[in-house]
């Protein structure tokens, strides 16, 4: 009797859990890679990429511009936005 109580249990357990490892799996297959990431920068800031670091929520990616300057933009993870960290730059 016990020992239909601990599978009946296990049971349960497993089929509540798993729809909570499915949601955050799901949330992994939203996120852009840092590929994606250095793409987006790259076109939003017309240069070249230098470096792309991960973090949390977000890419850092550095950008060199044509004009020579180095830019650094943050592209989140999520929705692949692209921000601009330093505005020394925006008229060239």
């Amino acid at each position: 009797m016990s020992q239909r109580i601990f599978v009946a249990a296990i049971f349960c357990i497993t089929l509540c859990t798993t729809p909570l490892f499915a949601v955050a799996q799901q949330d992994n297959d939203h996120q852009i890679d840092k590929t994606q990431a250095a793409n987006k920068a790259r076109k939003q800031v017309n240069g070249r990429v230098l470096k792309v670091d991960q973090q949390s929520d977000r890419y850092r990616v550095k950008v060199l511009k044509k004009s020579g300057r180095v830019i650094s933009v943050d592209v989140d993870k999520r929705s692949g936005k692209v921000n601009q960290t330093n505005k020394k730059d925006n008229n060239r």
